[in-house]
């Protein structure tokens, strides 16, 4: 895995490029474990979009992360479209197909795990308010999602190695981030016991070195 350095305070001046992301953002899990596939040098900065002193916003006007900047300062966000920019700048071990049918049939794999890992960081926003303020029927709604997102990936999966067959690609990676997030912010779900199929093909990811390096923490 080639060295990423972290910097918790600010971006260096210096031309390499960077990835603004916080080290529980399974979607910043995702850019990172593609950038390791792919054998990309970066800095990693360490910014939690919430806190008051985050410089998030003055890089993504959406205040999110992960964010990608490049070595002329331009920056990506949004984590499908930076990994999709990572798949296309190394010729090490492509993760996206290249031809159509395959390529949709892995970014189809990415929008719902994403989904999945999205709805599950809402019902995480939402409980971090007061519990005077929260809304039940809205965490309830989420964690539906998060059941009905699993129950596809279970089922789309089958008996299969991996996500799409038997290569390993982009699909497997959002995948893996989206049920390491869900054992770090959701022990209550119990999905490994539901999907026995999902828990197979998670332990295989996380022989691999990128999977190992990217565990989430708070």
């Amino acid at each position: 895995m080639p060295p990423a350095h972290t910097d918790t305070q600010r971006l260096s001046m210096n031309n390499k490029m960077k990835l603004i992301a916080s080290l529980s953002s399974p979607f910043a899990r995702k850019v990172r474990i593609v950038a390791a596939e792919k054998h990309i040098e970066y800095q990693l900065v360490v910014d939690v979009p919430w806190a008051d002193d985050s410089h998030v916003p003055e890089f993504n006007p959406l205040g999110k992360v992960p964010v990608w900047v490049l070595e002329d300062g331009k920056t990506l966000f949004d984590s499908r479209v930076i990994v999709e920019y990572l798949d296309s700048v190394s010729p090490v071990g492509h993760l996206l197909p290249k031809e159509p049918r395959p390529r949709i049939a892995v970014k189809r794999w990415e929008a719902l795990t994403d989904g999945v890992a999205d709805a599950a960081a809402l019902v995480f926003v939402e409980r971090k308010r007061p519990e005077t303020q929260q809304s039940p029927e809205w965490i309830a709604r989420q964690l539906g999602k998060v059941a009905a997102g699993l129950k596809a990936m279970s089922e789309d999966l089958g008996q299969q190695t991996f996500c799409t067959g038997e290569t390993f690609n982009l699909a497997d990676i959002a995948l893996g981030c989206t049920l390491g997030y869900l054992d770090f912010r959701f022990p209550e779900i119990d999905w490994r016991r539901a999907h026995p199929n999902l828990s197979e093909l998670y332990d295989r990811l996380m022989q691999r070195p990128a999977f190992k390096e990217t565990v989430p923490v708070a």
